[in-house]
C-alpha cells in the first residue's frame, strides 16, 4: 500500500435514509432506500394465508421512525469503528490516539445495545443502506484514503471524517428521541447523543482540529 500523503478525494454523500426521516431532518430524498418491505402480493383467490398471531410479531410496537433510526445508526458505528482503529494506530499525537482509542471502545458499547434493540424489533441485523454513501457514514473511499495518509495528512482526515460521523449521527438520534415511539430505543437515543456532544467537545480540542475543522 501506497503511504504517499494525499488529500481526502471528495465524497458524494447521498442523502439516502428511510423515507420517515427524510420527512424529520429535511434532507432531500433522492434514491428508494427504505427500512420498510414492499407489499406483499395479493392473496390467491384459491390459497388465503392465515393471519399472524398478534404475539408473533416483536416489532408490533415499533415505528417507521425506530426502525429507520436502529438500521441507520448500526452500520453508522460499524463503519466509523474502522477509522477510529486506524486512528488509534495511526494517529500523530497521543492525545489524538487516545481519543480514538475511547471513542473505539464506545462505540462498540453502542453496538452492544443497537443490535438486541434490532433484534427485539424483528429486524435482520443487516446493512439496509449497503451501496449507499450516507451523510456521516464513513465510505470506503474515506478508509482508503487515510490508509494512504500519513502524518498531519492522516490526522486532517480523521478529524473531518470522525466529526461528519458524531454530528450526523447525533442529527438523527435527536430525531428518534422527539419522534420515536419505543421507550429503548429513545433511551438508547439520548444516551448516544449525550455521547456525542462531549465527543465533539473533545474532539475540537485535540491538537490540529481547529486548522482541519476550520
Amino acid at each position: 500500500m501506497s503511504h504517499a500523503t494525499r488529500s481526502r478525494p471528495p465524497t458524494t454523500r447521498l442523502p439516502v435514509v428511510a423515507p420517515i426521516l427524510l420527512a424529520l431532518l429535511g434532507l432531500a430524498a433522492s434514491a428508494g432506500c427504505s427500512t420498510t418491505t414492499e407489499p406483499a402480493p395479493a392473496a390467491s383467490p384459491v390459497r388465503t394465508a392465515a393471519a399472524p398471531s398478534p404475539t408473533a410479531s416483536p416489532s408490533a410496537s415499533s415505528t417507521p421512525t425506530d426502525a429507520a433510526w436502529a438500521q441507520l445508526m448500526t452500520p453508522m458505528n460499524e463503519k466509523a469503528l474502522a477509522l477510529l482503529t486506524l486512528a488509534a494506530d495511526r494517529g500523530t499525537e497521543p492525545r489524538l490516539r487516545a481519543f480514538a482509542t475511547r471513542l473505539h471502545s464506545g462505540q462498540e458499547a453502542e453496538l452492544g445495545r443497537l443490535r438486541p434493540l434490532l433484534a427485539r424489533m424483528g429486524l435482520p441485523d443487516t446493512d439496509v443502506h449497503a451501496g449507499h454513501d450516507m451523510p456521516g457514514m464513513v465510505t470506503e473511499a474515506d478508509l482508503e484514503a487515510a490508509g494512504a495518509a500519513e502524518g498531519g495528512a492522516f490526522d486532517r482526515l480523521f478529524l473531518t471524517g470522525i466529526r461528519d460521523h458524531l454530528r450526523h449521527s447525533a442529527q438523527v438520534s435527536r430525531s428518534e428521541i422527539t419522534a420515536g415511539a419505543r421507550a429503548d430505543a429513545k433511551q438508547l437515543a439520548a444516551d448516544l447523543v449525550t455521547a456525542r456532544e462531549a465527543a465533539l467537545t473533545e474532539l475540537e480540542g485535540l491538537p490540529g482540529a481547529a486548522q482541519a475543522l476550520g
